[in-house]
């Protein structure tokens, strides 16, 4: 995997270009002097770290003076060493400043600093293996060329969770899946301790057509959902399936979905509301009753008063003694 340098126009897209990296699995350090590429590659490489991507820009013009000989240096210990500079349209990188209300690094009139800054940046635009124009270029068409150029792809993943609803849904999900309408084991007197990991319980579940009709209008409607997210760009998503306790028939389905949908980099993250506790059986042996007290001073005292305060009503009118 290639070290990669990015570099480019201030409002070029070096931002976004940095974000698709670290996305997928890049260890980013940015606005790093070139002296210092060498050191930034010795200590990755020392921990292991096989992606990595500094950017240089204007922000470090007091620096760039070292920029060919550090580059040399390291262009002699990594053959892979890659540089991508970033450019766009004058009136482009107005538009987007205008957006963004940032200060140019330069810190003259914006037009001023634009073609100051293209003479600064040209020794490192002459050393780019790849030079990208942004001016048409969406954040998201930008980040996808830029993981087609490098060869990677999204890190997506699907998670999934069971819970149950009378402990209240989760919170922190992107879609959340109601399963009551299967089977409940909790009604039978075999399955009511067991949970939807296991496989009798998973069979009670899905015991009929209906249920399997209904699992894979489930199973399909998942498959779209994170299929359009990763589409999307994005590089999770969490799909939270929910029946009223949380022990059976949500566990087995979000298991079931697990296997079925494997290609979408699936994990299973937790059944939050299953019991962790091994079920009752009637063979354990019930706690021993703990014996009856003796009766302290203070209650003989208690009894003593209450009965000599009633002897002292004497007995009530029509009462027989």
């Amino acid at each position: 995997m290639p070290f990669v340098v990015v570099s480019g126009l201030s409002g070029s897209g070096k931002s976004t270009v940095l974000r698709a990296l670290e996305d997928a699995g890049f260890f980013i350090t940015d606005n790093l002097p070139p002296e210092l590429w060498g050191t930034l590659h010795d200590l990755a490489q020392a921990r292991g770290l096989t992606r990595v991507a500094v950017s240089t820009d204007a922000r470090t013009r007091e620096f760039l003076g070292a920029l060919s000989d550090s580059y040399a240096r390291l262009a002699r210990r990594r053959e892979d060493l890659r540089v991508l500079f970033l450019e766009a349209t004058d009136d482009v990188l107005l538009k987007r400043y205008n957006l963004t209300r940032r200060e140019h690094p330069l810190g003259d009139t914006l037009m001023v600093d634009f073609a100051r800054e293209r003479d600064l940046l040209a020794p490192l635009r002459a050393m780019a293996d790849t030079v990208i124009d942004t001016t048409s270029l969406s954040a998201k068409e930008l980040g996808d060329r830029v993981l087609r150029l490098f060869r990677l792809e999204h890190d997506f993943h699907l998670r999934l969770l069971s819970f149950g609803f009378k402990h209240a849904p989760p919170r922190d999900v992107d879609l959340v899946l109601d399963v009551r309408s299967l089977p409940n084991p909790h009604y039978e007197p075999d399955l009511r301790d067991r949970t939807g990991l296991e496989q009798d319980v998973a069979r009670y579940v899905f015991q009929d057509q209906a249920g399997e009709d209904f699992y894979a209008g489930l199973r399909d409607f998942v498959r779209l959902s994170a299929e359009r997210a990763r589409a999307s760009g994005r590089h999770g998503y969490t799909v939270a399936v929910g029946c009223t306790g949380g022990q059976h028939r949500s566990v087995a389905v979000a298991t079931r979905l697990a296997g079925d949908l494997r290609d979408l980099n699936v994990d299973v993250t937790e059944h939050r509301d299953m019991p962790l506790v091994p079920r009752a059986s009637a063979d354990l042996p019930r706690p021993a009753e703990a014996p009856a007290s003796e009766p302290t001073h203070l209650d003989a005292r208690k009894a003593a008063a209450q009965k000599a305060q009633a002897g002292a009503k004497g007995p009530k009118v029509g009462d027989r003694g």
